[in-house]
C-alpha cells in the first residue's frame, strides 16, 4: 500500500479512536422527569457534570417501560460516554444493563436498584433504616397521642422496585417493635393525585381506627390531606412522608405533616456522576455508595435547615 494511503488510514483511525474516546456526553434516564424528586437529582447530575466538563441530557420515559427502551436505544446510538439511570422498576433495569454491556457504555444506578445485571456503582439511600426511623418517630407520636390502639394505612410505591420493598420492610419492623398495626397497603399505579386520594378516602371509611397514613413518596401529600380533611379526620389521622417537598418547611412545623423521611437526591445526583467520571478515567469506584436518610420533625426541622434546601429540595441555601 502505498504511504501516502496508509497515512491516511491512520490518520482516519485516529479520529475514529479520538472521536470515541472523547464524547463527553452523560445521559440520565429517569422513569419520570414530572416527578420533584426526579428533578431534584438531575439538578445535582448537572451541577457535576458541568464542573467535570461533560455535556448532559435527561431522557424521561414517563413511567412507560415501552419508552425506557427506546431512550437507551437512543443512547447506545449515540454512543454516550455514560448512563446514569433510575429505572422504572429493578426488573426493568436489567435489560437496560444488557443492552448497555453489549455496546460498553457504563451505566450508574441511582436510587431504585436493578434485580441482576453488571453497572460501575449504585447510588441509593438507606431506605430501610429510614423507613425504619420515621416509623418510630411516628410510633412515638401516636403514643403521645394515646393513637397506639390505633392502625396505619400505607400508600406504596410499587413493590417491584428494590427501594419499595425496603421502605416497606424497615417502617414495619419499627410498627412491629412498637406493637402498632398496619391496616392496609395500597401500591401506586396511576401515580395520579386522584389515585392517591381514592386510596386514602377507602382506608379512612374501611378502617374507623385508623389513626395515621403513610405515603412512600412525598409528591401526593396534597391528595393524602384533602382526602382527610373530606373526611372530617383532620384531627385523627396523622399523616408523614417519604420524602419532601418545598411546601413541608411550612408544613411539618405548622403539624400538618408531622414528618419525612428525607432522602438526598441532590447529592444523590453529584455521588452518581462523579462514580461514573472516576470509571471514565479507570479510577477506583465503589460498588454501593449509600446515603443517610434524614429524620426530619418539627423538634429538628430549622437544626438541619441547610442540609435540607440543599441536598433534599436542591434550592440555594438562605
Amino acid at each position: 500500500m502505498p504511504f501516502k494511503l496508509i497515512f491516511i488510514s491512520l490518520c482516519l483511525i485516529t479520529s475514529m479512536i479520538q472521536a470515541s474516546t472523547t464524547n463527553k456526553k452523560l445521559i440520565y434516564m429517569t422513569s419520570d422527569i414530572n416527578i420533584p424528586f426526579w428533578q431534584i437529582m438531575s439538578k445535582g447530575i448537572n451541577s457535576t457534570s458541568n464542573s467535570l466538563g461533560y455535556d448532559f441530557e435527561i431522557y424521561s420515559a414517563d413511567n412507560s417501560a415501552k419508552q425506557e427502551l427506546a431512550n437507551t436505544i437512543k443512547a447506545i446510538r449515540n454512543k454516550v460516554a455514560g448512563i446514569i439511570v433510575s429505572p422504572t422498576n429493578s426488573s426493568a433495569c436489567v435489560t437496560i444493563l444488557k443492552l448497555a454491556k453489549k455496546a460498553n457504555i457504563p451505566v450508574v444506578i441511582a436510587d431504585i436498584g436493578t434485580d441482576s445485571g453488571e453497572y460501575v456503582s449504585y447510588v441509593s439511600s438507606n431506605n430501610k433504616n429510614g423507613a425504619y426511623n420515621i416509623g418510630k418517630l411516628l410510633a412515638k407520636q401516636m403514643k403521645a397521642l394515646s393513637y397506639d390502639k390505633g392502625t396505619v394505612g400505607i400508600i406504596a410505591i410499587p413493590q417491584k422496585r428494590l427501594n419499595g420493598q425496603e421502605r416497606t420492610a424497615g417502617f414495619m419492623k419499627a410498627l412491629d417493635e412498637e406493637k402498632i398495626k398496619s391496616a392496609d397497603i395500597k401500591q401506586l399505579s396511576k401515580w395520579t393525585q386522584e389515585e392517591t386520594y381514592n386510596y386514602v378516602k377507602d382506608m379512612i371509611e374501611k378502617y374507623p381506627n385508623l389513626k395515621a397514613i403513610w405515603l412512600q413518596t412525598s409528591n401526593f401529600y396534597k391528595a393524602a390531606i384533602n382526602a382527610i380533611n373530606d373526611s372530617g379526620k383532620s384531627n385523627e389521622v396523622l399523616l408523614i412522608s417519604f420524602d419532601a417537598e418545598p411546601v413541608f418547611l411550612d408544613l411539618i412545623p405548622k403539624g400538618d405533616i408531622i414528618g419525612a423521611a428525607m432522602q438526598q437526591p441532590y447529592l444523590m445526583g453529584q455521588e452518581a456522576v462523579i462514580a461514573l467520571d472516576k470509571h471514565l478515567k479507570n479510577e477506583k469506584v465503589a460498588k454501593h455508595i449509600q446515603l443517610p436518610i434524614l429524620s426530619i420533625s418539627k423538634e429538628n426541622i430549622e437544626a438541619e435547615l441547610s442540609t435540607i434546601k440543599r441536598n433534599v429540595l436542591g434550592i440555594e441555601n438562605k
